[in-house]
């Protein structure tokens, strides 16, 4: 459908509902609860990239190899240079030493680069994935799920929530891996070399890895918290922005100020709260690291003393602890990217675990040639949010191929919802509707879409070419036909005078009026040339002057075809072949203009009150 549409009821799909395919599978097995279930749904996630992932995680543990091996070697140039200060340094040996350190450093430089190399490509390449998915999840979804979240909340998931995915992965995961190989790989040596210095450093360090700990289990609730906040946040901006002008003639910007504030005060209090809590990790670390400096001068001065040990044991010492305090830094920073990355899979699964609309691969029926009989058969429909109350109540009308069919009526009466239930957008609690004696829960919903063009009451043009708005999904349309469609609706002058004519970019600095957008909408539905045709208040943004002609193009445009016409402007109307005047869901009233007035009922109390002059 060319037409975006705006109805946010929320609705019931009639037929059953099914998981996305994010709910099995590689999705996770639905709704990721916690920091473990969301990072497993993740790596189920990317389980197909796997073997490169661990090719480079091993690339990862390798290069920490080579730099826990340097510390040794090191130790070595160290009693060298220090045994030839009594007599003469044998250079021969420092230079092996110093060859052998380089060979080590480049092998470890060159994996590390690989490795970050081949995470930067699987990100990227997960980050696209996921973003494709909540695409296309989207149009998946039914109406009912967006009239309970926020457009700009469903935004931020695909992007703030992506991003937060990908920069941990990318940064995280590989870090991780190399600063567990580290730690352990300086453990092993450390012991290796001198186990009462290793047991030293070691104690110093499990004091810090108990304090992160107990962080990291009061910190996660934070970092979900903020994904929230910022969802709600950024949802309200999308409405906000979108409302300007009603905002600003309705004078509420310290209202809307307001509102932002206070979000934007929840945004920063569970930023706060996530970042102070695991900002503690790294100088704590910092603070553990140094008291193992301190421990391994003092505990190695008493075993040189003792002869247990030689100077170049102490350096060689020292740069371990570095080493062996290092891996608990990057593992601190590391989890902190974790706990944000666990919070943002849990939101981005959670809108992929999400119910779907009947699968509909089954069906076979489709409408191929449209002759255009409309049926409404004992139809009823309510909301699942109030099932008891019923909106339409045994609807019941036959229009025949060709018929014009206007519904009035007053707010809330249930027109519209008559045409989403037409459309397929929502399905009937109860009854059938028919095309050419088709059921329409028979057909996929996409060939009942094709089937109809659309004009809504709210218009919707993107950024883009004049052109590309009015050929949008239509294919093999000529530049007569699309000049003649425009001309029918009287803007093909006013897009002339366009900078670039029908080349002219549309955006937000683009000169147009509303009732202009609205013919450019009435132009679009004329291209596309349906069967069958909806026009939901399709003048309401023009003037009286302009919906003159548009009234001559519209009813040019339902020549012939079946057409259903909501409005509340009953003059434009008058020639309708079937006026079904509907009130609290039911039809109170059915015949064309003139059999109706005569009834001197509701309709004709309606069309009164617009026109006075009418008795």
């Amino acid at each position: 459908m060319p037409e975006k549409n705006n109805n946010r009821s929320s609705v019931r799909t009639g037929a059953p509902m099914r998981r996305g395919p994010m709910g099995r599978g590689p999705g996770g097995g639905g709704k990721a609860k916690n920091m473990r279930g969301a990072l497993m749904s993740l790596m189920s996630y990317i389980r197909g990239q796997a073997g490169i992932v661990i090719f480079a995680l091993v690339l990862a543990a390798a290069g920490a190899v080579f730099t826990i091996i340097g510390p040794n070697q090191l130790s070595r140039l160290t009693d060298y240079i220090y045994d030839g200060l009594a007599t003469t340094i044998d250079m021969d040996g420092v230079l092996r030493v110093a060859l052998l350190l380089v060979g080590i450093y480049l092998a470890s430089a060159v994996f590390n680069f690989i490795q970050h190399f081949i995470m930067q490509t699987v990100t990227q390449r997960t980050a696209r994935r996921l973003r494709g998915d909540i695409d296309t999840k989207i149009n998946r979804l039914p109406l009912k799920y967006f009239s309970g979240n926020a457009a700009g909340d469903v935004m931020s998931r695909m992007t703030n929530d992506v991003d937060m995915i990908g920069q941990a992965m990318s940064n995280s995961l590989s870090n991780l891996v190399t600063a567990v190989a580290q730690f352990i790989g300086c453990l092993i040596m450390m012991y290796y070399t001198n186990w009462i210095m290793a047991t030293t450093t070691v104690v110093a360090t499990v004091i810090g890895i108990i304090l992160m700990v107990v962080i990291m289990s009061h910190s996660q609730k934070y970092f979900t918290a903020r994904q929230e906040s910022l969802g709600d946040m950024n949802g309200y901006i999308e409405e906000m922005y979108s409302g300007h002008d009603a905002i600003r003639i309705l004078n509420a910007e310290n209202e809307v100020t307001g509102k932002f504030s206070s979000l934007s005060q929840a945004v920063r209090k569970a930023e706060f709260r996530s970042q102070f809590l695991s900002g503690l990790m790294q100088p704590l670390m910092t603070f553990i690291g140094n008291l193992g400096y301190v421990a391994v001068c003092v505990v190695g001065a008493w075993q040189i003393i003792e002869g247990n040990i030689t100077f170049g044991v102490i350096t060689a010492f020292l740069i371990y602890t570095r080493l062996f305090e290092s891996p608990l830094r990057q593992i601190s920073m590391a989890m902190t990217q974790v706990q944000s990355c666990a919070a943002a899979s849990e939101r981005v699964f959670e809108f992929l675990s999400e119910e779907e609309m009947e699968d509909e691969s089954s069906k076979t029926q489709r409408i191929d040639t449209v002759h255009g009989e409309v049926e409404f058969r004992h139809v009823k429909f309510s909301y699942p949010s109030a099932p008891d109350k019923e909106i339409i109540h045994d609807f019941n009308v036959k229009v025949a191929p060709g018929q014009k069919v206007a519904i009035v009526g007053p707010t809330g009466a249930g027109k519209t919802t008559m045409v989403n239930l037409l459309m397929r957008f929502f399905e009937p609690t109860g009854g059938d509707i028919l095309i050419d004696g088709i059921p329409t829960s028979n057909i996929p919903r996409s060939n009942v879409h094709s089937q109809f063009g659309m004009v809504l009451q709210d218009t919707w043009l993107f950024e883009g070419t004049v052109r590309e708005n009015l050929l949008y999904n239509t294919q093999g349309v000529t530049d007569e036909q699309m000049i003649e469609a425009c001309k029918a609706c009287g803007i093909h002058s006013f897009i002339k005078a366009l900078p670039q004519g029908y080349d002219t970019v549309l955006s937000d600095n683009t000169a147009i009026s509303a009732g202009q957008k609205q013919l450019m909408t009435i132009a679009r539905a004329m291209i596309q040339n349906s069967p069958m045709l909806i026009l939901d208040e399709a003048t309401s943004s023009v003037d009286t002057k302009t919906e003159m002609i548009t009234q001559q193009a519209m009813d040019a445009l339902t020549n012939k075809r079946t057409s259903f016409v909501i409005a509340h402007r009953l003059s434009t109307i008058k020639n309708a072949d079937i006026i079904l005047v509907m009130r609290n869901g039911d039809i109170v009233e059915q015949g064309n203009h003139e059999d109706l007035l005569k009834l001197n009922g509701f309709y004709a109390e309606l069309y009164n009150s617009q026109f006075e002059e009418v008795s």
